[in-house]
């Protein structure tokens, strides 16, 4: 894995968690909207407006570089979407930046064929 795209897939990595964050928030300020006189869907609804729209840009990227299969791709995409897919998104991506590393550690020591 080159720098470019371990750089991309770190970003999307990084986004996933505040969105996901963000997005669980914005889900409790509805309810109390509806239930109280507590109304902060309209700051919480930019912010995750904003995080949502950095991780579609950091999700096109690292899908460019990456050469993720359509697959990969859609469950990435689908996981922004779902309640808590993100933090499910982030430990799947540290996952795959992490055996890119020992792949190239091994490729470098000639160790294995990875």
């Amino acid at each position: 894995m080159d720098l470019k795209t371990a750089t991309a897939i770190r970003r999307l990595r990084l986004v996933s968690a505040p969105e996901a964050i963000s997005f669980l928030i914005l889900l409790v300020c509805s309810v109390l909207k509806r239930t109280t006189e507590f109304n902060a869907v309209p700051v919480m609804g930019a912010v995750h407006g904003f995080l949502f729209v950095l991780y579609v840009i950091f999700w096109a990227d690292a899908w460019n570089r990456a050469k993720w299969s359509l697959k990969t791709a859609a469950l990435y995409f689908v996981l922004s979407v779902l309640p808590g897919g993100g933090f499910v998104a982030e430990r799947r991506l540290r996952r795959e930046a992490e055996d890119a590393v020992i792949a190239s550690r091994a490729r470098k020591e000639g160790v294995v064929g990875a």
